[in-house]
Order: structure tokens, then sequence, then C-alpha cells
């Protein structure tokens, strides 16, 4: 699955740090878009295998690799170098680390004075917290992400990675490298983009803080319209144990749901909070008649806003992605296609996850390594 690089970002060069999570994944956007990628992976995820990186295999595909040990004069040399071709620098590490290898902004902004230098944390550059380790879920709870999330009468949930991983981390730095390129066209200079997975959280709160300055939400889990609160915008159970989801916020949305579902219940007080134990009470119990699939095609044709909930097996199998191509094989497995869409320039999936360190003579070499010089760095271990 090789093949020539498509997208709107055909010709930009994008030299990306191994790291895990957010990174990963706005490299993957960037690259679907067209691209060239190379990981720096480091030698020992060629020579002993990868650690943590091989979940990473999901986000890894339309790249090239090469295995570099930073911790090497000669390995720093070798980045240096790549870094005066590149357009773009990605990376990970916690502050600091990046000064003390010696592949800090100052020193590569230097080289390449036009260089888009991006870096991915958790809790951002600077701040009493910037040192510190975490995840997810921390960066999520204190953005005032978290708390907004699940039932009134338990801890709310970990929503997976979603929310400040890729939501607020690898999308923001899509974002970010993006604007950057933009405004690098009009000064012909590149600067640092700094990505907090925090800061990105808490932009995703904006609709809700807005909400709540106007008296339209509360800090209550699951008493407000999106949360769960209201009834017709919510999961409920069907006959066979899986879910549907209905999201009829519309008025006319709810009068054609109930008219579908057969209920009696008053149009008008649907927004009405204390009608809501007993719409709800309605909802459930008509909707556990039948199985999820028969309420999926009892609502094909409606705009009721119904929906089945389907699972990650299920998914790309829908009529709907069907028809769209929304899924596509990579190494052998399914995974959601290239997104946005582009009338004139198509991103699309050239190559699938590389083997750690499988295109390092390949890249030297179109850096302007010669043989003997690529075979010197492999004997000093600075590259594998």
């Amino acid at each position: 699955m090789t093949g020539p690089l498509t997208g709107p970002l055909t010709g930009i060069r994008v030299l990306e740090l191994a790291a895990i999570g957010p990174a990963p994944y706005g490299v993957m956007l960037l690259a679907d878009l067209g691209a060239e990628v190379v990981r720096v992976d480091r030698t020992a995820s060629v020579t002993r295998g990868p650690g943590m990186e091989a979940m990473m295999v999901g986000l890894s595909r339309n790249r090239r690799s090469i295995g570099v040990d930073l911790k090497a004069e000669a390995g720093v040399a070798v980045v240096r170098r790549l870094v005066t071709r590149a357009d773009v620098l990605v990376e990970g590490f916690r502050p600091g680390v990046a000064e003390r290898l010696g592949v800090g902004p100052e020193v590569l902004r230097a080289d390449n004075p036009a260089l888009i230098y991006a870096r991915m944390t958790g809790w951002g550059q600077q701040g009493p917290l910037a040192p510190r380790a975490g995840h997810d879920l921390d960066y999520a709870a204190v953005a005032g992400a978290l708390h907004p999330v699940g039932r009134a009468d338990t801890p709310p949930p970990p929503p997976i990675n979603y929310l400040a991983d890729f939501g607020g981390g690898g999308t923001f730095l899509a974002i970010g490298v993006l604007a950057a390129l933009l405004e690098r066209s009009r000064s012909g200079e590149g600067q640092v983009v700094d990505v907090a997975m925090v800061d990105g959280a808490a932009s995703q709160t904006a609709f809700l803080h807005g909400l709540l300055g106007l008296g339209a939400w509360t800090t209550t889990r699951e008493s407000n319209l999106l949360d769960g609160g209201a009834p017709f915008y919510d999961t409920y159970r069907c006959a066979d144990g899986r879910f549907l989801a209905i999201g009829a916020l519309e008025p006319e949305f709810y009068a054609e749901l109930i008219s579908r579902l057969g209920l009696d219940l008053d149009p008008g007080a649907q927004l009405d909070p204390a009608t809501w134990p007993e719409q709800r009470r309605r909802l459930a119990e008509v909707i556990a008649t039948r199985s999820r699939d028969e309420w999926a095609e009892h609502f094909a044709d409606s705009d009721a806003c119904v929906a089945p909930v389907l699972d990650l097996a299920e998914a790309p199998d829908h009529p709907h992605h069907r028809a769209r191509d929304a899924f596509v094989e990579v190494d052998g497995r399914q995974q959601p296609a290239p997104a946005p869409r582009f009338s004139r320039t198509p991103g699309g999936v050239q190559r699938g996850a590389p083997g750690y360190g499988a295109h390092t003579d390949e890249v030297l070499d179109e850096a302007g390594y010669d043989p003997a010089q690529i075979a010197a760095l492999r004997e000093a271990g600075a590259i594998a």
C-alpha cells in the first residue's frame, strides 16, 4: 500500500519525534492530508522492539520510520540535518527534555528559521503543573471538561481518551500547525506552537461556559439538556440488551419521535423538567419492547433523530459508512478513512504503519548521506 502522496498538504515535510497518544494522532491528521512524514523512532524500538509505542499502530499510517539515538551527539546531528529540509517538527516530550537532548526550538529554528516547531504536552510549557505527569483523564478533569460527563449518582466515567488526548491534544496540534503554516506563507518565518491538552480540553467547554453564564446550565450532572438530564436526549436499552440513541431536541423532531413510538405525550411539555421523569419512563418502556435493529429500521426514514448505538466492530459495516467509504482497510484492519474530504485535492492512505527503522537508509540517502556515512553512523549506534 504505497503510492504518490495526495492531499492539500502535499509537499509539506513533517519530522515527528516518536511519542504516544495525541502527537501521533495530530501527525496522522497531517499525513492523511498529504504531508510527507518521517517518524524518528528510538534505536531501542528498532533493535529490541517498541514499548508503549506499539499501542499507536492505529495512528501510524502514512509515515516512514528511521531509528535514531537522540542521546548520541551523532544522532542529534542527523535530526538537525533532516530539520533543514523540514517544514514542521513535532515533539511530545515533557518541558525541557528536547532542550536537554539538543533538539529544542532555539537550536532547530536557528538551523531552519522557517521551521514550525510544534510541542505537544499535557499541561503546557509553563505553569505549576507543567513538569508533572498526567493522562487524558487528568487533563480533562482540571479543564472542567470531565465533571459534566456521566450520571448524577456515579463518578464521572473515563471518556476513553477522546476528550483531552485526541480532541484537546492531537486535533489542536493539527489546527496549530496549519495556522502556523498559513502565517508562514505571508511572513516567511516559522514559530513555536505550544499545544497543551488541558488547554484544548478547556476550549471544548466554551459552549457550556456560555450556557452557564446565561443560567441555562447547572453544574449538577444529569440535570441539563445535553448531559442525560433530558429524556429526549439520551440512550435507552432495547429488548435485545443493545442500545438506541435518541437526540430529538427540536420540537418538530420530538413530535415525530413520540408519534413514531405511539406515545400520547404532550409535545408542548417537552422542555418542562417537571415532566421529564414521566417522559423517560414512557420512552424506556416502549423502547424495551423491540430490538435495537428493529427500532433502527423503524426510524430509518425519519427525522426523529434516532440511531442505533454501534460498537467498534459494527460501525464500518453500517450502510451509511459503506456508501461514503468512511472506513478503509489498513494493514489488514479496518480504520476510519481520512477526514475531512476535499473536492480537488483529496487525502488518502498511501501506506500503512511503518516498521521501526524501516526507512532509515532511504531517508538519510535523500538527505545527502552516502553509504559510507550511513554505515559509520550505524556502527557508532547513532542510527538503527
